[in-house]
């Protein structure tokens, strides 16, 4: 009979997660709760940010499957241009460290913004906006020297000249623009800046490209007495709001509309009068919606193709707020609060409430799970731009192409 086998002494290694492909970690990092937590998982190792740079999909995937992170409002009034910061604190965030760890970076105060143009004058930098994780300011309001783009959780600051005066019909001296930021449809962390002069009759465009460091000026002026401040900027086109159309008149709501490739100008219909915000759902389609201020309802219509391929709106429900709130432990004190839509980020909505007395509220409604969120209490602003997390730069491959 043949001698028993010795064992070998040789034990297989243990299979760990660094073995497993980047195709396989994405699948696992896609069910991660939030982008704050993606962050701290990619930053790990170096085999973990690899897989995450690598796939711009993966970047589209996992914003599709996620609620955007809002970590606040900034809150601006025009006696103090200025903002001041009001972080969230959602239920469960509490004791959650990414969430608090991306608040913590977040630099409200601007600290890398240079002084104003003129130390003497009263006006320094303004706020005009926020998107995309960037917050927009200019200084002075009117005449205006410089534009800074800056990311207060990256710390990246982006200075450039201000308009031409030939851009102003008016005296640039005295005349305040608009400015919006217009994001790249290619690239996450790259946008061109828009300016429209505040002026009645004619107003010359212009939009300023990083790349160049030159305003383009559109060639003919554009007559924009009916339409409102710009409403939003998606996909290099430009949605102005509708202000002087008659609210009672069926199907006869248009608003120019800018492609800021080409500079030019065209309109889009409307579903209903000048009350509405537009904005975007979950699935990158353009929608808007409206308080309906009697009853607090909150209407939405979506812009969506037909049989016959044609965008067509379409209403998309009525939401009953009152119930919403009830939920909530808002402590309304107004019989009929002031309920408005602030702005549309993937399919959600910010709404602000606003009583003859505090507490005031910073909400929001997510349009497909139709569940009311509050956000964080604010003050009585004239204006309140949610801060919205934007994919950071840590997370994207660089224009060498190195992982």
């Amino acid at each position: 009979m043949a001698p028993p086998q010795k064992k070998s002494s040789r034990q297989s290694a243990p299979t760990t997660i660094l073995a497993l492909g980047d195709d396989l970690l994405r699948e696992i990092f896609l069910r991660l709760p939030s982008l704050p937590t993606l962050v701290r998982a990619a930053l790990a190792c170096p085999a973990f940010l690899r897989s995450v740079r690598s796939s711009p999909a993966f970047r589209r995937r996992f914003s599709d499957l996620h609620s955007p992170t809002i970590l606040g409002a900034f809150l601006v009034d025009d006696d103090t241009p200025m903002s001041t910061f009001a972080p969230v604190r959602l239920p469960g965030r509490r004791s959650d460290p990414d969430h608090a760890a991306a608040l913590r970076g977040l630099d409200v105060f601007f600290t890398r913004l240079p002084d104003a143009i003129d130390e003497d004058e009263d006006e320094g930098w303004s706020m005009l906006g926020c998107r995309d994780g960037y917050v927009l300011l200019v200084t002075p309001r009117c005449n205006t020297k410089k534009v800074a783009v800056y990311d207060p959780l990256a710390g990246a600051l982006h200075l450039f000249p201000g308009p031409p005066d030939e851009v102003f019909s008016g005296d640039p001296e005295y005349t305040e623009a608009e400015f919006h930021m217009i994001p790249s449809e290619a690239d996450d962390r790259s946008f061109r800046v828009l300016c429209v002069p505040k002026e009645d009759g004619g107003k010359q465009i212009a939009v300023f490209s990083p790349n160049t460091m030159e305003w383009q000026i559109s060639p003919t002026p554009w007559s924009l007495q009916d339409a409102g401040n710009v409403e939003l900027v998606r996909n290099g086109l430009v949605y102005w709001a509708s202000s002087d159309q008659d609210e009672d008149q069926d199907d006869d709501h248009y608003i120019p509309v800018l492609d800021t490739a080409t500079l030019q100008f065209s309109q889009t219909h409307l579903p209903i009068g000048p009350s509405g915000v537009l904005g975007e759902t979950n699935d990158g389609k353009l929608c808007l919606a409206r308080m309906h201020y009697d009853n607090l309802e909150l209407m939405v219509w979506v812009l969506r193709a037909g049989r016959d391929g044609v965008d067509k709106w379409r209403k998309n429900r009525t939401f009953q707020m009152v119930d919403a709130m009830d939920k909530l432990t808002l402590n309304i004190i107004d019989e009929c609060p002031s309920l408005n839509v602030v702005t549309i980020d993937r399919g959600v909505v910010y709404l602000t409430i606003h009583q003859k007395e505090p507490p005031n509220w910073l909400l929001s409604f997510c349009i497909e799970t139709r569940e009311l969120q509050k956000l964080c209490r604010i003050t009585r602003s004239e204006f309140c731009y949610p801060y919205i997390m934007a994919w950071p730069p840590s997370l994207v491959r660089n224009k060498a192409g190195a992982a």
